[in-house]
């Protein structure tokens, strides 16, 4: 009787310290996944706050082209300007929804101020790349951009089949011989039929937040509920 009072004690003692172990995972994996929950919460508010700035700015009032374009300063600056649209093009191969694919058109526009510069006119579809376009004294308003198509995925441009897969602003503005600084049309006046415009806005930014705080928060339940179901197993063992 006392070899087995010994053996049950024993084995309470052993169980009570699993318990305790998994207590203390449990809690600590649950106030770390929360943690990262709410840190994403953080991001959100961030994010939510940029892409709020950035919206502001492109529906900003125009402003005149700048001298010296800067990147940090610049991106996603309003421009409304008076000029000529070249004859040539580069073609950038895109897909749209519900429309599939096609180009985005680049051609050059020399301002009325002697600037050359790039300007992105919209989606053509792929069999409309060789259709006349209307070129010559145009209004345009739209905004400045250096876009961040390339990925490690994307293939290399295609100049001799004039086919791009990136808006590689400098590679474009050594091809078409102007400043690198490209526009992205809101409206050209007069319209350009077959050409609809892509204007820049901020829903390509991606802000994945909220997905990332909804799922540490469903891993911090989930672990939650693994560590009181072993408790419950152990408390059963315990008892037996």
């Amino acid at each position: 009787m006392e070899n087995t009072g010994r053996a049950i004690s024993v084995r309470h003692r052993d169980v009570m310290t699993r318990i305790l172990f998994a207590l203390i995972i449990g809690v600590a994996g649950t106030a770390l996944l929360v943690w990262l929950g709410t840190w994403q919460l953080q991001r959100l508010a961030w994010k939510e706050d940029i892409l709020a700035a950035i919206d502001a700015r492109i529906a900003a009032d125009p402003i005149p082209l700048p001298e010296v374009p800067d990147i940090a300063a610049d991106t996603y600056a309003p421009v409304a300007l008076s000029g000529q649209i070249g004859s040539a093009e580069l073609f950038v191969l895109v897909s749209q929804k519900h429309k599939g694919a096609g180009y985005r058109v680049i051609a050059p526009f020399l301002t009325n101020t002697g600037r050359h510069i790039l300007i992105d006119r919209g989606f053509i579809p792929v069999a409309a790349r060789d259709a006349a376009r209307r070129t010559g004294p145009t209004e345009i308003t739209g905004n400045i951009h250096w876009p961040d198509d390339r990925t490690s995925a994307t293939p290399e441009n295609d100049r001799q089949a004039n086919i791009w897969y990136a808006r590689d602003v400098g590679d474009m503005a050594k091809a078409l011989k102007t400043e690198p600084l490209l526009v992205i049309l809101r409206s050209e006046t007069p319209p350009a039929p077959g050409i609809a415009p892509l204007p820049v806005d901020s829903s390509a930014i991606p802000n994945d937040h909220l997905q990332y705080a909804v799922t540490w928060f469903s891993l911090a339940a989930i672990w939650l509920g693994m560590t009181g179901y072993y408790i419950f197993r152990a408390r059963q063992t315990k008892d037996a």
